[in-house]
């Protein structure tokens, strides 16, 4: 699936039908919750009856598309689903429990209740709603594909405007080159990462450098009378540097994730607890500022796009063991530099974590030697093999 977005363009009258259209999305989604709370062994399809039981019941639910209405249950479900599976795999902590939700951002639609031009230029929503016609502004990638594979819709509202979202049924692949390079990757809040060639790349702590604004605009909030139209301003100007840290986050990730899977046929990183690690409240900041699972998130992405190899690998004593002779070398986090006192090896500890980093990943993959190329190619390797290799 490939994810297009655009953004929607249209009078005052139509962003507020989206806002209602929002809202009772959010509204069954709830319901559906409620039904499985208190109907014991409820399901996914008893979900999705009840949104027509819903929409007899209520008239505004009516107007909501019927496929929208079963994709809020849907979203329900997801939520239980998840739930159950962390239990099942007894996930440490807390597993989960759904939870009923306040507000509601997007709303979706599957294969009716919209219809797009043939110039891909405009998007009618024909549902009880009546939102009517909007233009999509940045829709050009839309007119390389056909109506017919776009399964769904999602009406998104953001803080500088609303967006519509396009799910795509393409099977995105790119062939490229093998490189017949291995790297490992050990991520810090000094710096993003240091990988196992010993170069850097810098931490942009886009949060850090935006916090004065972001102060400078809560106190603007905090002192607007609450209700007022001044307030309401201020919020949505604070609302817009938030949004704007996160893109820049994401787009750093983004480009700095693909240049890394380009460039090298295996990628090895750590297998890291972050939502643990960021119950330490001195570095909690740092380490959200950093967005490492987002990074991986996009290094796994790309990994299948380019048909390379990701793997994560276990993080314990990755900086306390010797890269060159394996030994354990106890250092304090104050401690930058590895200095083995059994074979004299001297590197940065994070260009140690590192090389440790990438023998786990290729031992995990059944390759016992980096330059080793012959009949096993590792550019050749499906990524969902990665963990039968292991074994």
């Amino acid at each position: 699936m490939l994810i297009l977005e655009a953004k929607l363009k249209g009078k005052t009258e139509q962003y507020n039908l989206i806002d209602e259209a929002i809202r009772t999305a959010l509204f069954v989604r709830n319901k559906a919750l409620r039904l499985w709370m208190d109907v014991k062994g409820s399901d996914k399809y008893d979900l999705n009856k009840y949104c027509a039981v819903l929409a007899k019941e209520f008239e505004f639910a009516k107007k909501l598309n019927s496929q929208a209405r079963q994709a809020s249950a849907e979203r329900a479900w997801s939520a239980i689903s998840r739930f159950f599976e962390n239990c099942q795999k007894k996930v440490p902590g807390k597993k989960g429990f759904p939870r009923f939700k306040k507000r509601g951002h997007s709303v979706e639609y599957k294969t009716s209740g919209w219809k797009l031009s043939d110039d891909r230029k405009y998007l009618t929503l024909t549902d009880g709603f009546k939102i009517g016609r909007l233009k999509l502004i940045g829709s050009r990638d839309l007119s390389f594909y056909q109506v017919e594979q776009i399964k769904r819709i999602r009406l998104v509202k953001r803080a500088d405007g609303y967006y519509a979202q396009f799910c795509v049924d393409v099977e995105r692949r790119e062939e490229i080159e093998p490189s017949k390079t291995t790297i490992g990757l050990d991520v810090g809040l000094n710096h993003f990462y240091t990988d196992s060639n010993g170069e850097v790349v810098e931490n942009p702590k886009y949060l850090r450098k935006s916090e004065r604004q972001l102060k400078k605009l809560q106190r603007q909030v905090s002192k607007r009378k609450k209700g007022s139209a001044n307030r309401k301003k201020a919020i949505k100007r604070l609302a817009k540097k938030h949004l704007q840290v996160s893109r820049q986050r994401k787009d750093f990730a983004v480009k700095t994730a693909r240049c890394v899977v380009r460039s090298n046929d295996l990628i090895a990183y750590e297998n890291l607890q972050v939502r643990n690690m960021v119950k330490n409240h001195k570095l909690a900041k740092s380490i959200n500022d950093a967005s490492w699972s987002m990074f991986r998130q996009w290094v796994e992405y790309f990994g299948k796009v380019f048909g390379k190899v990701t793997v994560a690998v276990p993080p314990q004593y990755t900086s306390q063991n010797c890269s060159n002779c394996g030994k354990q070398v106890v250092k304090t986090l104050s401690q930058r530099t590895h200095r083995c006192g059994y074979c004299g090896t001297v590197l940065d500890r994070d260009h140690n974590a590192a090389l440790n980093i990438l023998a786990r990943g290729i031992n995990r993959v059944g390759h016992t030697q980096i330059n080793a190329w012959g009949e096993f190619d590792l550019c050749q390797v499906d990524v969902s093999l990665v963990g039968k290799l292991s074994r």
